[in-house]
């Protein structure tokens, strides 16, 4: 990591620490109403660990579902330059995608990053290309959805990690968890790394 990208992360480490020691509020308008601040960053072992696995493609297009503020972009749009791919980030609010592009710039990275906004189901099968890892980290609802909308685009030897598989967990996580382990082609297991992890690996027979 070089300077500006530590200078990036130490920002949103102390925004992190702030939101843990904050109580939670549901945002006006409820999750959909686009006035949530919440960071509901990865944190940094979770961030170093999808890091490390997607340098270790080659020349991988990156998919983030949920970018959120930013933070789990970061470490994949590094790993992204690192390793000769591109990130594309999904969000559904503007002004979160805005933010994570700022903070993209000031890291050096916006270059290796293409961001979306809208509905995550539809831009995927509006992807031409092949993936070659996915994070899952949207909405736990839409889990399920978007495995279904981004397996079929899956090049063979892609990864999937999705989070908060135990904590929050739930019966979205689950399903997901069900689902992707009946695809044909899957491997998987679940780490306990950061909130939970479920890193699943596609190759094609």
């Amino acid at each position: 990591m070089d300077n500006r990208i530590e200078e990036v992360l130490d920002i949103y480490h102390s925004m992190i620490d702030t939101e843990r020691n904050s109580p939670r509020e549901l945002p006006p308008g409820g999750r959909d109403g686009g006035q949530d601040q919440r960071l509901r960053a990865v944190g940094p072992e979770t961030g170093q660990f999808i890091n490390i696995l997607a340098r270790s493609l080659r020349a991988p297009t990156i998919l983030e579902l949920g970018t959120s503020f930013g933070y789990s972009g970061i470490w994949l749009a590094e790993a992204a330059r690192a390793s000769g791919g591109r990130l594309i980030t999904m969000e559904m609010h503007d002004y979160k995608s805005a933010y994570a592009r700022d903070m993209a710039v000031k890291a050096g990275l916006a270059d290796h990053v293409e961001f979306k906004v809208g509905d995550a189901v539809q831009m995927i099968d509006a992807l031409s290309e092949g993936i070659d890892f996915v994070l899952v980290d949207l909405w736990k609802d839409l889990y399920l959805p978007c495995l279904e909308a981004f397996y079929p685009k899956l090049n063979s030897g892609a990864i999937i990690v999705a989070d908060n598989m135990i904590r929050p967990g739930g019966e979205d996580v689950r399903r997901y968890g069900e689902a992707i382990r009946a695809r044909p082609g899957i491997s998987s297991v679940l780490l306990p790394v950061g909130s939970g992890l479920e890193v699943s690996r596609f190759d094609r027979g």
